[in-house]
């Protein structure tokens, strides 16, 4: 059986009445994966917007395994101490990780969040020296249209990021970088600027999907299923 989780900021967690793109991703692989799978992690809850805390369970649609790491305001600076021992614990063998923003926005420059990427891949190898992983790259929200040098730093970011993966691929636990969801528009596919409404949640899965497909030739391209 074929074990995922989803790894993530805001943007992976989501907020009460959400349907995430965890869900979506679950949706397409019950469509078009053949063998068992699980979704697996130590979370199961939204974020709350009024209490501040991730302990929501209103998603839209709540039949479905929940089961993530993700955090609200968390980055790879918080994920990379807690990846080893997660991924030991709950037998990941996929880790679909979208994470980044955080960072920038709050904590650490580009080249300081690309290390922490060297450092959550090598805890998450200590967990599961087979593991595979998909990368998504930093998505510019609103703040990036109007703060130059935050623009530069998710620019930056995500080349380096390109780079880590590629350095670090190797063949018993591959590396991969998912391309940006094509189309992406924060005033179309988000609900402030930054959060994926129904068609950013789409995209955002999608783009997961579609790395799998081409690259292991796991379920179908998301177009295809959609």
């Amino acid at each position: 059986m074929l074990r995922f989780m989803p790894v993530g900021d805001s943007m992976t967690i989501g907020s009460a009445g959400d349907h995430t793109w965890r869900y979506r991703l679950w949706q397409h692989l019950c469509a078009t994966y053949g063998g068992p799978f699980k979704i697996v992690g130590p979370r199961e809850a939204l974020h709350d917007k009024i209490t501040d805390t991730p302990t929501s369970y209103a998603y839209a649609d709540p039949d479905f395994p929940r089961a993530h790491l993700a955090g609200w305001g968390e980055g790879w600076l918080h994920m990379a101490p807690l990846i080893t021992e997660t991924v030991r614990t709950h037998r990941a063998d996929v880790l679909l990780v979208s994470l980044g923003l955080i960072d920038l926005g709050f904590y650490t420059d580009a080249d300081q969040t690309a290390e922490n990427v060297r450092h959550f891949v090598a805890g998450a190898r200590l967990g599961n020296a087979r593991v595979r992983m998909v990368l998504l790259p930093v998505i510019p929200n609103i703040r990036a249209e109007s703060d130059a040098s935050f623009a530069t730093q998710v620019t930056r970011f995500n080349e380096l990021l390109a780079k880590t993966a590629a350095d670090l691929d190797e063949p018993r636990s591959p590396l991969l970088l998912a391309s940006s969801p094509p189309s992406y528009d924060i005033h179309r596919d988000t609900y402030d600027g930054t959060h994926p409404n129904a068609s950013g949640e789409h995209r955002i899965a999608a783009a997961f999907a579609d790395t799998m497909h081409q690259a292991w030739d796991l379920g179908e391209s998301y177009d295809a299923q959609r």
